[in-house]
This record gives structure tokens, sequence and C-alpha cells, in this order.
């Protein structure tokens, strides 16, 4: 029973009946993502399983009938859906959705970013990754081993996809944020076994864009309900400092993009004031956006008709002065 249901869910997340905390998850309405490619993280199974795994579980969450906005949590079998261009630039980009470390949304930061990229003949990953809150192994790096181990898949994987395995670079939002900020400044971490050919490769990203990221523990500015899922209620300040990106940043830290409206009611704009400071304090090479207005969690299609609509070129135009776009 529980290899067929991989197998439905690798797919390409394509399920019209998954029951999901009382909602349903509809299929895709849009008919290309039916035929998504999808790569597994882990064939032999994701280290580390809890003695009781997580039932994963999709909500749709969204009001309006015309899209979907799904929240994937409990993921068992972390994998990425691939986005391929019709003319393949070569370059290429893990997306890292939010959603607080609870769950995965991934439509409004993965999936439709995925669509925008192809369109724009950038290969894209849309990253299903496995949540710190389930009991795994690893704990709070559980997140970072599937992002590393992404990494390292799609460098494997460069020739099938035709993309150029050094122009491979990441971008999160809100909590994804966080993880591509902690896949960015502790890529070279060892958090779980090597296990083939592709675990030799590298998992740095060529560069990393951070958009509305969580990515400061100290309770000041966290966002409450990512440090308590990451690290718990009662982490102290070691813990705290340990996954915080902004004290992890290093020479060898990729170059940044940094995105954040300034009214942000869920992540303080800290947050990216602070990662910047520590890249600068680095000389690592960072651009950074502020907007006054924009909120959180805009993605795409929530940034039409605000200050922050026109992000999505601000950071294609910075990934193409980089030679990542």
């Amino acid at each position: 029973m529980r290899s067929d249901r991989r197998s439905l869910l690798v797919a390409g997340l394509s399920l019209s009946g998954v029951l999901a905390g009382g909602a349903v998850a509809r299929a895709d309405r849009n008919p290309a993502d039916a035929k998504l490619a999808a790569l597994e993280l882990w064939p032999g199974g994701a280290p580390g399983l809890p003695d009781r795994p997580p039932l994963e579980r999709i909500t749709d969450r969204a009001a309006d009938p015309s899209y979907q906005d799904r929240a994937v949590a409990g993921i068992t079998a972390p994998r990425v859906s691939v986005f391929q261009p019709e003319r393949p630039t070569g370059a290429s980009v893990l997306l890292l959705p939010g959603g607080g470390y609870r769950h995965v949304v991934v439509d409004k930061e993965g999936h439709e970013m995925g669509r925008w990229l192809a369109g724009r003949g950038i290969t894209a990953f849309v990253l299903f990754y496995r949540l710190p809150g389930d009991g795994w192994a690893a704990g709070p790096d559980v997140a970072l081993s599937d992002a590393q181990r992404a990494m390292r898949l799609i460098r494997a994987q460069a020739k099938r996809f035709a993309i150029d395995p050094a122009r491979v670079s990441a971008m999160g939002f809100s909590a994804g944020g966080h993880l591509c900020a902690d896949l960015a400044t502790r890529f070279a971490k060892e958090t779980y076994r090597p296990g083939d050919a592709a675990d030799a490769l590298s998992p740095r990203p060529d560069g990393a864009a951070c958009i509305y990221p969580v990515i400061s523990m100290d309770p000041a500015i966290a966002h409450a309900g990512s440090r308590r899922l990451l690290i718990g209620e009662g982490a102290n300040a070691t813990r705290e400092r340990a996954h915080s990106p902004d004290h992890n940043v290093a020479a060898d830290t990729p170059p940044m993009f940094l995105l954040h409206p300034e009214d942000d009611g869920s992540v303080p704009v800290e947050n990216s004031l602070r990662m910047r400071s520590a890249l600068k304090a680095q000389d690592v090479p960072v651009e950074t956006h502020l907007f006054a207005s924009g909120g959180h969690g805009f993605g795409l299609r929530r940034a039409v008709g605000k200050p922050v609509e026109n992000w999505p070129e601000l950071w294609l135009a910075w990934a193409a002065r980089r030679k990542l776009a």
C-alpha cells in the first residue's frame, strides 16, 4: 500500500481524492503539470525515518476555484518536480517554497514560479522537503539534508535536463528562504551519510535568492512558528545561532539576492537586514531590494498591483548579470 501511494505522489502531485485534515486535494488544473518529470531524492527511502512515520497529506487552501494553493505536510518521500523549458538556456533554479516548516506551499511559491522560470528558458526544480517537526533523525537539519541532496542530484542529472552544473542557483520564500540561506551558508555540513556517486558532487548553489525570508532564530525578530518547529521553544542562544544563517556566512557563501517588504507582518524585515549585514561583513556580493509595502507570502499572483509586482524581473536581471539566467 505504501509503495503504491508513494508512486502516485511522486508522479507530480496530480491527486484528486487525498483527504487532508477535512479538505480534499483537487486534481491539478494545469494539464501540463500532470506530465511533470519528477526525481525522488532517496530511492531507497529517506534516511532517519521516525518510529512513527508522518502521513503525507495535501490541503488545497484556495478560496478562488480558478487556482490552487496546496500545502503538503508530513512529507516522507522527498522529491523535486521538474519544469523543463522548450529552449533551455542551461541555467536552473532549485525552488524552496515556504510554509513555516509546518507544510510546503507548492503552488504559490513552487509550481507557479516553476512555470514562470521555464517560460524564460530556465529549468526549475520544486523541492518537496521533509519537515523538522516530524521526528526525523536529522532533527533541525532534515530539510537541509533534502536541499543538499537535491542540488547534488540536479548536477548529477545535468545532461538529462540540458543544464550547466555550474549555473545552478536556489530561490526560497519565507521558511523556504531560511532553507535557501541555510543551504547557501552550510552547504558543506555533513547532514547525512553519502550513499551514491551523486553525493560526491557539490551542494553549493551558484547563487541564492531569499524572498521575504525567515533568517534569524533570535526571538526578537524570528518567525515564531518556524523557530518553534525548527529548534524548539526552549532553544538556547547557541542553538539559535547555529540555525540562524546570518551567523554562518563565510567567504565561500555564494552571491545573494534579498527581497523584503518593510510592512511584512509575519517575518520582520530585520531578518533580511541582518543577512545583508553579515554578507557585507564577509565581502560576499549581495543585492537587496526593500519595498514600503507588499506584505508577506505574495509569490507571483499576490504581487500583482503592488509595488513588489516586478520583483521577478529584478531577480532575473540580477541572475543574468551573474550568468545564472
